[in-house]
């Protein structure tokens, strides 16, 4: 599957190294004042070459919307876009057209298609998440209107992590270094750790936490459309993503419900909870909190070392991966958690009033 959604269905297409990655988002509602600065701005926070901690493949990522504006706002009809590659070092991944790295999609691509581009990657490489930070981005144009806002940073690199809360911390503050991590000094260790794996040929892996606000209570729809089943289905088709909590997550497991449950009680406006342990979802539904949830990503899995692997034709061998690739993935996940944030809040918020309709 190329796309995702439902009411809001985004479609991409593209590869690492073709001409041009891009785009079509279906049922995006008309009269969304779209700021192209912002959706710019949003891509310059993805965009590789940015810092000394991240690939150094330079694109501009500078968007052609093709369709479904009109004079500063859309109209309804299919947005297109494409984002053109220019800076493509096809050379550098010549000597993967027969072996396998560990650990890629390069083998299950080649063994369920049968024919696979071995350019960076081709259609499995993270370049594709460019078209998924504009969609996103014209997303969060539209949950601006209803007063949503979703802002994710980086929580943890390797064994380095943000102990407290994120009520505790000024989230705005992560974008004011490279790791986009919100506590300065944890920020520093951050990215000197992954300057020092990547002085070694390695890569090392991390979290970003994501907190939505403003969402009202009813999002999602039960039973197999949960709106956490749609939020850990977009996260782990993130490139690198291997594993999604919210709220108490995991650590749930360990406590008691007496000790976990969200009391509720009326604060003058009506039902709230004392406490946050569910993330914002009861039953698969938002409960009008603060949604917040965390993602885990692996280690790149290219690896500019030598490491044992096979041919196409099962023949053991050594592979030297060349190439220009991030050390760590995760401070530019962190627009793109952002961007399929977004995308799933805004297509639930079209599903939940749809279904409300003249009958609520």
């Amino acid at each position: 599957m190329n796309s995702i959604g439902c009411l809001l269905r985004l479609t991409t297409f593209g590869e690492s190294h073709g001409v041009a990655v891009g785009g079509v988002l279906d049922g995006f509602p008309a009269g969304v004042l779209i700021d192209e600065e912002f959706v710019r701005a949003e891509m310059r926070r993805r965009r590789p070459g940015q810092s000394a901690i991240t690939t150094s493949r330079n694109e501009a990522d500078e968007v052609q919307f093709l369709s479904g504006i009109f004079e500063g706002r859309s109209t309804g009809a299919p947005i297109a876009f494409t984002i053109v590659n220019s800076n493509n070092r096809s050379a550098d991944y010549d000597n993967l057209r027969e072996a396998f790295r560990p650990s890629h999609a390069d083998y299950v691509y080649d063994r369920k298609y049968g024919v696979r581009d071995h350019r960076g990657g081709g259609r499995s490489s993270a370049r594709e998440t460019a078209v998924r930070v504009c969609a996103g981005a014209l997303a969060k144009l539209a949950l601006r209107q209803l007063g949503i806002s979703v802002v994710a940073y980086t929580s943890q690199v390797g064994d380095i992590l943000l102990p407290k809360d994120y009520k505790e911390y000024d989230l705005s503050q992560a974008e004011c270094n490279a790791v986009r991590c919100p506590d300065a000094v944890t920020a520093v260790a951050m990215e000197q750790l992954i300057l020092d794996v990547k002085r070694t040929g390695d890569t090392v892996g991390g979290v970003v936490t994501c907190v939505a606000r403003g969402v009202p209570v009813g999002l999602g729809e039960p039973l197999y459309d949960k709106l956490s089943a749609s939020l850990a289905s977009a996260m782990l088709s993130i490139n690198a993503a291997k594993g999604f909590d919210y709220g108490n997550g995991f650590a749930a497991a360990a406590g008691r419900g007496s000790q976990q449950n969200d009391i509720f009680y009326n604060d003058g406006n009506g039902v709230a909870t004392r406490s946050n342990n569910s993330g914002g979802i009861q039953g698969g539904i938002s409960n009008g909190n603060d949604i917040y949830f965390r993602v885990a990503f692996k280690p790149v899995a290219t690896v500019l070392m030598e490491q044992p692997t096979v041919t196409r034709d099962g023949v053991e061998t050594t592979l030297l991966s060349r190439g220009r690739h991030d050390p760590c993935v995760v401070p530019r996940a962190v627009p793109v958690v952002e961007a399929m944030t977004a995308l799933v809040l805004l297509d639930h918020y079209l599903q939940d009033r749809a279904r409300r309709g003249l009958f609520t």
